[in-house]
């Protein structure tokens, strides 16, 4: 497997955890808000390939306690779990990053103890979910499976949106608070325009609209929180 970026450490993107984080390529979503769209799309090089990303985990035994796979969508891989598999072999919590169209694989994954942390997206409510992710149609059930995974499951999980001014509006949030019920967290990540995102004229919700829609969700999910805001 190819790895398209690592970032060597990080105390924000694994909970609780000394982290680095580890890009894969490619994903079957095309959002309009994306901060690594040269890794969705595939324009963007690889770094390194499995061999080397392991032998750098070797060496970071005792200073990282935890791996952050991202990407891109990691579930399109089918050598996922055997990459996740060699970091557990090491001895690092992994925390996995997933969009929710895979359900079979996430399965997989769960069922084998690979992940000790979830972060799944919520891109939008129901009715508006392909045209967040940026496609012209998209089968739900999938990701609705997911949810129920992650929900039903033992592992620890987030979910999560990142709320942009353009795309979402307070029915919105009644109807991914009614979607996601009883789930133990949820965080809403303010959109942040960089020159990496694929279109411009998006901008972040106020803080206003966003403590509004977060007072939406926590009639749903009374652990929800607003992250990365000023």
């Amino acid at each position: 497997m190819l790895i398209h970026g690592l970032q060597k450490m990080t105390l924000l993107d694994f909970p609780g955890r000394v982290a680095c984080t580890v890009f894969l390529g490619g994903c079957d979503f095309r959002c309009p808000f994306c901060h690594n769209f040269e890794l969705a799309d595939g324009t963007a090089k690889p770094v390194m390939n499995e061999e080397e990303l392991i032998a750098f985990l070797q060496k970071r035994r005792g200073l990282l306690d935890g791996v952050a796979i991202t990407g891109g969508e990691p579930c399109l891989h089918p050598g996922l779990p055997e990459l996740m598999r060699h970091m557990k072999g090491l001895g690092f919590a992994v925390k996995l990053d997933a969009n929710g169209a895979h359900p079979d694989r996430l399965a997989a994954i769960l069922g084998e103890g690979l992940a000790d942390y979830v972060a799944m997206d919520i891109k939008n409510s129901p009715n508006k979910y392909a045209w967040t992710a940026g496609l012209e149609a998209l089968d739900l059930v999938p990701i609705r499976r997911s949810a129920e995974l992650l929900m039903a499951g033992d592992v620890d999980y987030e979910f999560r949106t990142t709320v942009v001014d353009e795309l979402h509006e307070a029915a919105d949030f009644e109807a991914i608070g009614q979607w996601i019920a009883g789930a133990r967290r949820w965080f809403m990540q303010p959109f942040t325009d960089r020159d990496t995102v694929p279109f411009g004229g998006l901008h972040a919700p106020s803080k206003e609209k966003m403590l509004a829609w977060l007072a939406i969700m926590r009639r749903y999910v009374p652990e929800s929180e607003l992250r990365g805001a000023d």
